[in-house]
């Protein structure tokens, strides 16, 4: 007995890990299908947790984009545009930043 216990062979370790590692079906029908609708159960309930975080976040970035722009008044609301009106942000761009930016000879 004490020979059997640390003899290492290959292809019974193998199917020693296989056998340990692999799922077993039951034998009755009722349990595999109890068992495969509490899988598609606990499938169908992580799915829809998963819905409701995503949803909870797209709404918190919503309110929390609306509230930062909560008392700044709207591009173009209670004014009259004629057409002749340019709505924008600028910037001034130095003199010198603009002669660094040459475009070089083709050649």
């Amino acid at each position: 007995m004490f020979a059997h216990t640390f003899r290492f062979d290959p292809f019974r370790l193998h199917e020693r890990i296989r056998s340990a590692a692999s799922p077993r079906k039951p034998r009755q029908r009722w349990l595999r299908i109890a068992l495969g609708v509490l899988g598609l159960a606990i499938l169908a309930v992580l799915v829809m947790f998963s819905v409701v975080v995503g949803a909870a976040m797209i709404a918190a970035g919503l309110l929390l984009r609306w509230w930062q722009q909560r008392g700044r008044p709207i591009a173009g609301k209670h004014r009259r545009h004629d057409g002749q009106v340019v709505d924008g942000e600028f910037r001034v761009v130095e003199k010198a930043r603009l002669e660094d930016r040459t475009i070089p000879p083709a050649g």
